[in-house]
């Protein structure tokens, strides 16, 4: 197992930071956010100190019941040979549904949904890990996700989830113990016992984030400080064993660079403190794993695919919330996925909140209760712009800005800014329709 140390998320807001930071040994960057030909000069400086770069991909969706798109393997499988990677990471999640399987229309989550312990979705799991690790050319480790609802009817713990995973596949396992703490919160599942029942041997390295708690719900959002619970999580875990990397993660709300380097002194202390521990205690001995079974791995992806797609489109478009689930985790989990668009949606296309002003929001909250998403953010950016240009925005002056952005970005060729350009090609489509 590789030896990572002590290291942060990098992101692009904080890049300068990253680098003038003490004592980090690795990062880790969003896969998808980061082009092999054009890398950032922060990340190529980083790796020419010898900083080891880990991609950390985030819509595979390995949990869904489609197998994995080869197309986005072969983009995982280029960055981490671009980064020169010792692995590469993923999630145990589903972040899109629909599509053959089902006979509907294909739609996506734009976040990462959790999967039903059951032999289904692990048989489905399983194949989904072994096909994603013949395509990659390093190894695949997954991450246990943060959720705020629970599938009616599972048949394992996510220790023992986690433990046929890897005992099936050989996959590495990224233990992120903010969504353990999560988990506790949400779901009422113990970490301690989650931590029972993992192969400690197979855990490749660690996320530490912070959150937040409100009305009962953590929030898992990268945004706030770690909490002391989360380090009680982690010094728990390095009390079984030796983490070969620990990982802070902070996606939005940067501090200041200082009260970062506080968080990764905090996060070594919790790791001293669990081999204090692990030092000064027996081993414990772990509980009875369950049997492993391999069913029809077909027959268990059309299952998986309409459950999954009830699923996602009762918090996506609006339909009845499945039998089993609590209404209101699902209407929290609904209106969390709808505000993360909205907020992923300005952030890819910046225009938008500045052209409706202060009825961005919530014109798109409103739009987004009956239309989900069905080809990434940037889709959305314009699918969201003809829905409101649609709706004949009563502001002019605005009606005229959101179809000028929309029309320079919805066709094949950029908008020429030169009249006679753009009215022959205006001539050219009203030809063609004839």
């Amino acid at each position: 197992m590789v030896r990572l140390g002590t290291g942060i998320g990098w992101r692009p807001e904080i890049a300068e930071a990253v680098e003038r930071m003490p004592g980090i040994d690795w990062v880790e960057v969003v896969a998808e956010n980061v082009c092999p030909g054009h890398l950032p000069e922060s990340l190529t400086r980083l790796r020419e100190r010898g900083v080891t770069v880990v991609p950390h991909g985030v819509s595979l969706g390995l949990g869904g019941a489609e197998r994995p798109d080869g197309g986005r393997l072969a983009a995982l499988a280029e960055r981490a040979e671009t980064l020169r990677s010792p692995l590469v990471t993923e999630h145990i999640a589903f972040v899109r549904a629909g599509g053959e399987l089902t006979a509907s229309s294909p739609i996506e989550a734009g976040h990462l949904l959790p999967v039903p312990r059951t032999r289904d979705a692990l048989d489905v799991l399983c194949e989904n890990v072994r096909i994603a690790q013949d395509a990659l050319p390093v190894p695949l480790a997954v991450e246990n996700i943060a959720a705020l609802i629970s599938w009616p009817g599972e048949e394992m713990t996510e220790g023992q989830f986690l433990y046929e995973l890897a005992d099936r596949t050989g996959v590495r396992l990224l233990i992120d113990v903010a969504n353990l703490h999560t988990n506790h919160v949400n779901r009422g599942e113990d970490p301690a016992e989650a931590l029972d029942g993992l192969p400690l041997e197979a855990i490749a390295y660690v996320h530490v984030a912070g959150g937040f708690e409100r009305d009962g719900v953590w929030h898992d959002s990268h945004a706030h400080p770690v909490p002391e619970p989360v380090l009680a999580v982690l010094t728990d875990l390095a009390s079984r064993v030796s983490p070969p990397g620990v990982l802070l993660e902070r996606d939005e709300n940067f501090p200041e660079a200082e009260e970062m380097e506080r968080e990764l002194g905090a996060i070594r202390r919790a790791v001293e403190e669990g081999a204090e521990r692990r030092d000064a205690e027996p081993a414990v001995v772990a509980g009875v794993r369950p049997g492993p079974r391999q069913g029809s791995p077909d027959a268990a992806r059309e299952r998986l695919a309409l459950a999954q797609t009830a699923v996602l489109s009762a918090l996506v478009a609006g339909t009845p919330v499945p039998e089993g689930f609590d209404r209101v985790r699902m209407g929290v989990q609904a209106r969390a996925l709808a505000a993360k668009r909205a907020d992923v949606v300005a952030k890819v296309a910046p225009e938008l909140p500045v052209i409706l002003g202060d009825g961005y929001r919530a014109a798109f909250l409103a739009y987004a209760q009956t239309r989900p998403m069905t080809g990434g953010y940037r889709r959305d950016a314009l699918d969201f712009a003809e829905h409101v240009l649609a709706g004949r925005p009563e502001d002019t002056s605005a009606r005229r800005a959101l179809r000028e952005w929309w029309l320079e970005r919805s066709g094949s060729k950029p908008r020429s800014r030169r009249p006679a350009v753009r009215l022959a090609r205006a001539t050219r489509r009203v030809l063609l329709r004839r």
